[in-house]
């Protein structure tokens, strides 16, 4: 009987971890992870770019990256904030923090202006121009914001309320 027991629990084993084996979503080891994948490695959601980049390079060594989309990319957030990322977005990257960026803008008011540096601190993003800088949850950049549209998406057209 005990060794009856044995070879069912050995059977159970070995089927449990073959179903865990075969269901695990792992990355092949020469496949690279995505650049979305990169940002929250570092401590940060990945819907601070937004969806369509196509590839980016890093030198882990020095943080020094690069993200690159098809093209430049355009759209409104939370109705008063107007942003634009060039196809190519440079900078470095460290544990919650970006800096030294080149290729994001935002609309204050009537002027465009760079985004030069975001910090994570907590459970919030830090976002800065230079001289002056504004903080938001995390829970706002989840997901990523679609070109064009933002949040405002039906199949990747905008959404007009009426």
């Amino acid at each position: 009987m005990g060794l009856l027991c044995n070879a069912r629990i050995f059977e159970f084993l070995t089927i449990t971890s073959l179903i865990l084996i075969s269901s695990s979503p792992a990355k092949s080891s020469g496949e690279k992870p995505t650049a979305y994948d990169v940002l929250q490695d570092y401590n940060f959601p990945m819907g601070i770019l937004p969806k369509g980049v196509t590839g980016y390079d890093l030198d882990e060594s020095t943080g020094k990256f690069s993200a690159y989309m098809d093209g430049s990319c355009s759209f409104s957030i939370e109705g008063s904030y107007k942003l634009n990322y060039k196809s190519t977005i440079n900078g470095y990257i460290s544990k919650g923090k970006l800096s030294s960026l080149q290729g994001v803008k935002v609309k204050i008011l009537f002027l465009w202006v760079d985004i030069v540096e975001v910090d994570r601190r907590g459970d919030d993003l830090e976002f800065s121009v230079g001289i002056a800088s504004a903080g938001f949850s995390i829970d706002n950049f989840e997901e990523s914001p679609q070109c064009g549209c933002g949040f405002n998406c039906v199949n990747g057209q905008p959404v007009i309320f009426a």
